[in-house]
C-alpha cells in the first residue's frame, strides 16, 4: 500500500475548495443561527411570556412543555437537513477535489 503525500497548500488554493468551504460555512452559519434563536426562545418565552407557556393543551401538558420537547425535534431536523445537504452536495464536491489531488499527485 502506497501513501501519496498531499500538497495541502495547493488544495487550499484550489478555487473549488474555497467555494466548497464558503458554501458549507454559509449553510452551517444559517443552521447555527436558526438553532440558537430557537433554543433561546425557550428561556425567553418562560421568562416573558409565562401566560402563553402556561396554556394547558391536554391534562398537565402545556405549551411550554411542548415547546421544550420540540427542541429535540428541531435538533434532529437540523441534523437531518445537514446530512441531506452534505451527502447530496458537499461530499461530492470534496470527493472531486480529493480525486483530482490524487490524480495530479498533489
Amino acid at each position: 500500500m502506497t501513501t501519496t503525500k498531499m500538497n495541502w497548500r495547493a488544495i487550499d488554493a484550489d478555487p473549488r475548495f474555497q467555494a466548497l468551504h464558503r458554501k458549507k460555512s454559509r449553510f452551517l452559519w444559517g443552521l447555527m443561527i436558526f438553532s440558537m434563536v430557537y433554543y433561546f426562545l425557550l428561556p425567553i418565552g418562560a421568562a416573558y411570556f409565562q401566560d402563553l407557556f402556561k396554556i394547558k393543551v391536554w391534562g398537565p401538558v402545556n405549551i411550554g412543555l411542548l415547546f421544550a420537547l420540540s427542541e429535540f425535534v428541531v435538533a434532529w431536523l437540523i441534523a437531518f437537513i445537514y446530512s441531506r445537504k452534505a451527502n447530496a452536495e458537499f461530499d461530492s464536491m470534496a470527493q472531486d477535489i480529493v480525486n483530482d489531488a490524487h490524480n495530479l499527485g498533489a
